[in-house]
């Protein structure tokens, strides 16, 4: 039996880098509050369980200022496992005996000059047992690779299956999955890593203007109330562009949350103009029993997944993007992939051409 248990989202300031070694002062700023937030969250319940917000350890530079791939991949990118996550085990998993969901920007040992953006779960003994490279970038301006990007090379890598995409870890406090950021903004992927068997999903982070115009929360919920699963959403703090800025900017604006299985908050942390935390219950047990009891909101019970199949007949965004050549930078994007999206929608049918652009 899993007994119920506190799951805790920092939220922190960072500090945008422009070399790999400026990151441990990132971590040593997450190590500080990891120790101040897992003392006063395990007052109320035992903390099993530590979730570290998108940008926590590189910023968003790369995105921020349209850095150049190739550059930021070999200046900038980790390698996961290699001495950055070795910090977060030393600093935070295993002293706090803490399970730590977690995301960088990182390369691909087969790979050379291209970075993903990864998330990634340290046991509590600090070994990673969980890694997922994101399916979906914030696309006007993410520069990272994605699986579907290199389709061709990554399912004959890892075959065509949830665990190539989705993949989740079996663990002592419940099966769990990531899906960061603007993966959470479709709902395909978290119905992926719920028929994949996750039961606690971690989503972070999202900038102002969506954060604070609710988008992160309306979407954070659905996705926990239409898989009937536990989502961990911490947001950012300030964040100062480089190591040297004295002004930090609330580029995120709060919202940070933990929601349950019924789609509720059970924890939430508003603010988000400083370093904090947010805290929340979590209670596995309660999670299964309600899927195996309920005679309704148990969702997944009942896809009709023979009428569903039809939706995603003809694919719509293109794979094979990066096979062979670098990500674009915003400009390029926005022209060569963003605006001939739109026209495929129009062309088919599916949106109508509004009065504004006629």
């Amino acid at each position: 039996m899993i007994e119920p248990y506190n799951a805790v989202g920092l939220v922190p300031t960072v500090w945008g880098v422009r070399h790999r070694r400026e990151i441990e002062k990132n971590i040593d700023h997450l190590a500080s509050m990891a120790d101040a937030a897992l003392w006063l969250s395990s007052l109320d319940l035992p903390v099993k369980l530590i979730a570290l917000p998108e940008g926590a350890l590189q910023g968003f530079n790369d995105e921020v200022m349209d850095a150049d791939h190739v550059t930021f991949s070999r200046e900038c990118a980790i390698d996961i496992p290699g001495p950055e996550v070795e910090m977060i085990a030393e600093k935070i998993a295993k002293p706090h005996k803490v399970f730590v969901m977690a995301q960088a920007k990182a390369r691909h040992e087969e790979i050379p000059d291209r970075f993903f953006n990864v998330g990634f779960i340290l046991s509590p003994e600090g070994e990673v047992i969980l890694k997922h490279y994101k399916v979906a970038p914030l696309y006007p301006v993410e520069h990272s690779v994605c699986p579907h990007d290199i389709y061709d090379w990554w399912i004959e890598r890892y075959g065509n299956n949830l665990d190539a995409f989705w993949p989740v870890v079996d663990t002592e406090i419940g099966r769990m999955g990531i899906m960061m950021a603007n993966e959470g903004s479709y709902p395909e992927n978290a119905r992926a890593l719920a028929m994949n068997g996750a039961e606690l999903i971690y989503r972070a982070s999202i900038p102002h203007p969506a954060a604070s115009n609710d988008y992160f929360e309306i979407s954070t919920r659905a996705r926990a109330l239409d898989n009937n699963l536990y989502v961990m959403a911490p947001n950012m703090g300030t964040y100062f562009l480089t190591q040297d800025d004295e002004t930090p900017v609330d580029t995120f604006g709060g919202q940070s949350m933990i929601v349950d299985y019924r789609g509720q908050i059970v924890g939430k942390q508003k603010y988000g103009g400083v370093s904090t935390s947010v805290c929340g219950p979590v209670n596995i047990e309660a999670l299964r029993h309600h899927r195996e009891k309920s005679l309704w909101t148990n969702w997944m019970k009942d896809l009709r997944t023979e009428m569903y199949q039809m939706l995603y007949k003809e694919p719509i965004y293109p794979k094979n993007l990066y096979l062979d050549r670098e990500p674009m930078k915003h400009e390029e994007y926005e022209t060569e992939v963003i605006k001939k999206q739109v026209k495929l929608m129009l062309d088919r049918g599916i949106w109508k051409k509004s009065e504004f652009t006629k």
